[in-house]
């Protein structure tokens, strides 16, 4: 999966749920490239978002693609499902993946790009065999499980390692980072080698979103 530029992922999970149709709008009429899904169980995280029906009215209303993030055990039983829920790319936890090969192949003949996580300890050589299968590699920069959290600065190492890890494989995998991204740390991330950056609470209680939004967008540029 090759981006040009860098790619905005804002995460509806901050958004305003009681005025979801009018956030997902204002996100198709921003400089935002992707909207991103985190889908939580309560058993993988501690915490419970939202699931299918949740995901299905959003695309209804969204005209980006659907990145959806599943922070759930057995993901592979919700694959197909989520695909048909408008996900154009999936991504799974390493960590709840016992058989990862399968299931990132599973996405794939779903006709989905495939995209993995890492846990902040999750060690990033645990993706040595299966990177050259891979779309996307999310590298969690909070523990997962609740919003507006404090970035954590070995971050940075992880995405250099990864980085060097497709450089060396020849991957067009995307390095994607979720998990208290904001103006500050932005321009180091893509540095290291990050091309996509989910944010959260940093765009949605911002006084203007899409302004936030567009200034991410630009780090790239600067």
């Amino acid at each position: 999966m090759k981006v040009s530029d860098l790619v905005i992922a804002p995460s509806v999970l901050a958004a305003d749920f009681a005025n979801l149709q009018r956030d997902v709008e204002m996100l198709n009429q921003s400089a935002a490239d992707w909207l991103h899904i985190d889908i939580m169980d309560g058993v993988f995280v501690p915490n419970i978002s939202f699931g299918l029906p949740v995901t299905e009215a959003i695309r209804r209303h969204a005209q980006k693609p659907l990145d959806v993030h599943l922070m759930i055990v057995q993901p592979e039983r919700y694959l197909e499902a989520f695909r048909r829920a408008g996900a154009e790319i999936l991504t799974v936890h390493y960590e709840a993946c016992p058989h990862l090969h399968r299931t990132v192949q599973q996405i794939k003949d779903l006709g989905a790009k495939a995209g993995v996580a890492l846990n902040p300890h999750t060690p990033v050589n645990v993706l040595d065999d299966i990177i050259g299968d891979l779309d996307l590699v999310l590298i969690m920069s909070v523990n997962p499980g609740f919003g507006g959290q404090k970035f954590i600065e070995r971050t940075y190492a992880k995405v250099r390692q990864v980085a060097q890890m497709i450089a060396d494989s020849g991957s067009s995998a995307v390095i994607e980072i979720d998990g208290g991204v904001n103006q500050q740390n932005a321009p180091q991330l893509y540095e290291a080698g990050a091309r996509a950056l989910v944010a959260g609470s940093f765009v949605f209680n911002s006084p203007n979103p899409t302004t936030t939004i567009s200034e991410l967008k630009a780090i790239s540029r600067t």
